[in-house]
């Protein structure tokens, strides 16, 4: 569409100029974070397309805007989708903390490799901070958007040189909590289901090795089944697991969804639970007390984790420094684990 039916827009300018909309934001606001002459090419190409900047946008950038973004990052290896039970539950208690407090709610769904774009949410004043759910092994990317002076909290763990406010569970606990459970049972051949390569994950790990450690065991990595939340993958990868006729008597999931599609795959395969194979889940989603039998799981404190993250959100708005926030697990004990 030519340039005079329609207003100018600022992704116009970003995508002539070659930049990311959040640059060509800055430097049209003489931002000292772009370079001069950066600076001066995009404002150059602004004036020559007439643009003038949104100062209505640009006022509810500077305080006035009610309008909170919660994100929750695309990673195309987890399969975990937006309808999945934890973000139904996580975006509850976000939006009931967020009306307590007489705010807005934005949902966006972002690329996890272009971590990039969340900044554009508040430098075009769509959002005056943002709620991230999820790290999704994206550490570094977070913390240049730190760098940036972007406020926002990411739900997560918590990391070594880390320059956000992260909101999360005591995932190595949780993790020692649920194996220590398993051990007490007596099961000595403990499976861990899970994609490690996402911190939460990896903590829940190491905390599931920790336990072992401490009763003078060594965990078995052949038990260590590297799997996304994907129905078919999980079964594809347990079935893995059987075919090698490795010992088998508990199993410890990095989160409930991946817990319950490994119990009912272990009772079509003629392992029933929890005589013959102990579960345990992570997170404590509502279907955890509903299935069959009913889910011993880790819980996290969801209903906690909105009021704390918009809390440090807000903090964050003011130009304070915020702590990373670990929040304490507790284990549910149902009828998926039982003594020999």
């Amino acid at each position: 569409m030519d340039t005079d039916k329609r207003r100018v827009q600022m992704t116009d300018i970003a995508r002539l100029a070659g930049v990311s909309t959040s640059t060509v934001s800055r430097a049209l606001n003489d931002s000292e974070l772009i370079n001069p002459e950066t600076r001066q090419r995009i404002q150059e190409l602004a004036r020559s397309l007439n643009y003038t900047i949104n100062l209505s946008a640009k006022n509810l950038r500077l305080g006035d805007n009610r309008t909170i973004g919660v994100v929750i990052p695309y990673v195309k290896g987890s399969r975990q989708h937006v309808s999945d039970p934890f973000f139904l539950g996580m975006l509850g208690t976000l939006a009931d903390a967020l009306t307590d407090r007489g705010l807005d709610m934005l949902l966006s769904r972002v690329d996890s490799e272009h971590l990039n774009d969340l900044a554009e949410l508040y430098d075009t004043g769509r959002a005056s901070g943002i709620v991230v759910i999820g790290q999704w092994g994206h550490h570094d990317q977070l913390n240049e958007l730190a760098m940036r002076k972007v406020p926002f909290v990411v739900w997560g763990a918590q990391l070594p040189r880390q320059l956000y406010c992260s909101v999360g569970s005591d995932n190595f606990s949780g993790g020692r909590l649920a194996t220590e459970h398993l051990l007490d049972l007596g099961r000595r051949h403990i499976a861990f289901l899970g994609d490690i390569a996402f911190p939460e994950t990896e903590q829940r790990y190491q905390g599931y090795l920790a336990a072992h450690q401490a009763r003078g065991l060594k965990a078995n990595p052949q038990l260590l089944v590297r799997t996304s939340f994907e129905t078919e993958e999980v079964q594809t990868e347990l079935g893995r697991l059987l075919k090698t006729k490795h010992p088998l008597d508990g199993l410890f999931a990095a989160s409930d969804l991946i817990a319950m599609n490994a119990m009912g795959f272990l009772s079509s395969n003629g392992l029933e639970v929890p005589k013959q194979v102990s579960v345990v889940g992570y997170d404590d989603i509502e279907a955890a007390s509903h299935c069959h039998p009913p889910l011993t799981t880790v819980r996290q404190s969801i209903e906690l984790a909105g009021p704390e993250m918009i809390d440090c959100l807000l903090q964050i708005r003011q130009g304070q420094t915020v702590e990373p926030r670990v929040l304490a697990t507790t284990l549910q004990l149902r009828k998926s684990t039982c003594p020999l």
